[in-house]
């Protein structure tokens, strides 16, 4: 048996990515199979199609791309359950992370990053969860280990991952500041943001304001500028950006974050997101407490991923952009 699968088989635009017939997976022991109703896009994706930065290519394939499927985040509808599985049966609608989720079906572990959808959101706003919501709220209550009342800037506060973080550091009792264009302003003070600072009239690092902590999903200013609107013993995590070039890329502010780390009294903070039931499970009671709601761009068919990964590379999403299967 086949189903329609994105798939690319050579590091390039999204001119190389092709939707093609693939064997459909099935469910092995241990592992469940879902149909996939919706998938997203996130910035790994373009990462992964253009073999970029470079030394992701040590791990990916030095001159082609080992796997060849893409996306990473889905919601859909359980078909089967292998052998022992006892947490998810036939029918149930979950969301999660699996490799190649831009695909009619994807199979995952019992215990891997899988949970039940939360209830009152489509497939469509379940499916723009996962990964950059688990990203904010690790960012955010794991690295930053962040209190209410503490003052928390989200540079980037507009994106997929900045969506979420504003809405998180809220519903942790934080006073928040966004940073974005001046387009997604009224946006981003709908998700709560306290003061929001449009980047195209104001410099945040030139603003006197201090922050406790700083999530930096954009590094378009320099870690030392980033520094100085922290208090004393804040925290500063970056999530996005370059300035490594082609070779190293946001591995290497992650570098000069750690290097820069042992010699400051500010927690210079480096992580890497883990995708798991346990905190999609979180995920799942915040939406439906009402204080988390996933944004969403546009929604594009699975026809037109190349489409859909080119808008999120150009850098403007406007929260998360969808795939529909």
């Amino acid at each position: 048996m086949t189903m329609k699968a994105i798939r690319y088989h050579a590091y390039g635009p999204p001119e190389v990515i092709e939707l093609q017939d693939v064997g459909k997976p099935t469910a092995g022991d241990g592992h469940v199979l879902i149909r996939v109703r919706a998938a997203s896009v996130n910035p790994g994706d373009w990462h992964l199609l253009r073999g970029s930065p470079y030394i992701f290519r040590a791990m990916a394939g030095l001159t082609r791309p080992k796997a060849h499927g893409l996306g990473a985040d889905f919601a859909g509808e359980v078909e089967a359950v292998g052998k022992d599985v006892t947490a998810f049966q036939p029918g149930d609608e979950v969301y999660g992370c699996a490799p190649g989720a831009f695909a009619e079906y994807v199979t995952v572990p019992e215990g891997g990053p899988v949970a039940r959808k939360p209830a009152g959101l489509t497939f469509e706003q379940a499916a723009a969860v996962p990964t950059s919501a688990l990203t904010a709220l690790q960012a955010l209550r794991d690295k930053g280990r962040l209190k209410a009342g503490q003052k928390v800037l989200v540079n980037g506060a507009s994106g997929g991952i900045g969506t979420f973080a504003v809405q998180l550091a809220k519903a942790y009792g934080a006073e928040v500041t966004g940073v974005c264009g001046s387009g997604n302003v009224e946006l981003v003070r709908s998700l709560g943001a306290d003061n929001v600072v449009d980047y195209t009239k104001e410099d945040f690092t030139r603003t006197g304001r201090r922050y406790d902590l700083v999530l930096d999903n954009v590094g378009n200013r320099s870690l030392t500028d980033c520094r100085r609107v922290l208090t004393p013993d804040g925290a500063y995590i970056p999530n996005g950006g370059s300035g490594g070039g082609r070779v190293f890329g946001v591995i290497g502010r992650i570098i000069r974050v750690k290097a820069t780390s042992a010699f400051v009294r500010h927690r210079l903070l480096t992580f890497m997101t883990s995708e798991n039931a346990a905190d999609l499970d979180t995920l799942r009671e915040l939406v439906e407490a009402g204080g988390l709601t996933p944004v969403i761009d546009r929604v594009h068919p699975l026809s037109e991923v190349p489409e859909a990964i080119g808008h999120v590379e150009r850098g403007h999403a406007r929260g998360k952009v969808v795939i529909t299967v």
